[in-house]
């Protein structure tokens, strides 16, 4: 009983960021919403069981990638500039393709079989490091790739627009 309702508990945590995260107007206030979202799934990685991805999640996406899209709003456009009134014909249309997405998700969810999965192996965080270092360097490659992309992009939108002139 006390299970479901940590369950719910998180799980409420993470859909009410993931709802402010793209419905409030203040952006500093959607990347501030956004962590509270990420830090709800890696509360529902611990609670699943696999604390390797919780603290990934905690140390990429919120630790890296969160914290660089803030400074990037830090040192964008001022907050207090007036906001332009949203189009309701592309929120509707936004509404559309995202209600489109979501349905095609569910569809292949529905009709794909997913096979259980062995519990053989050791997938403690001391062997998942090892094999990272080790035989599967591509993916720990590949996330220090997209931590790299995340940086150059934060530069790149808190960079000036205006150059210096020669």
């Amino acid at each position: 009983m006390i299970t479901e309702i940590v369950f719910l508990f998180i799980a409420g945590i993470t859909l009410l960021g993931a709802v402010l995260a793209v419905s409030l107007k203040n952006v500093f206030y959607n990347a501030l919403s956004l962590i509270l979202c990420l830090f709800g799934v890696a509360c529902l990685f611990i609670y699943l069981g696999a604390e390797f991805l919780a603290i990934m999640e905690v140390i990429i996406y919120i630790g890296a990638i969160s914290i660089a899209i803030i400074f990037a709003i830090m040192l964008s456009r001022p907050m207090f500039q007036k906001y332009e009134k949203r189009d309701l014909i592309k929120i509707a249309r936004s509404l559309f393709i995202a209600a489109f997405l979501f349905l095609g998700l569910l569809k292949t969810l529905h009709s794909t079989r997913w096979p259980a999965a062995s519990l053989e192996g050791d997938y403690s965080l001391r062997a998942i490091g090892k094999a990272l270092l080790t035989t599967s360097v591509l993916p720990f490659e590949a996330v220090s790739l997209v931590l790299l992309i995340a940086i150059i992009g934060a530069l790149l939108i808190s960079g000036s627009k205006e150059r210096p002139s020669q």
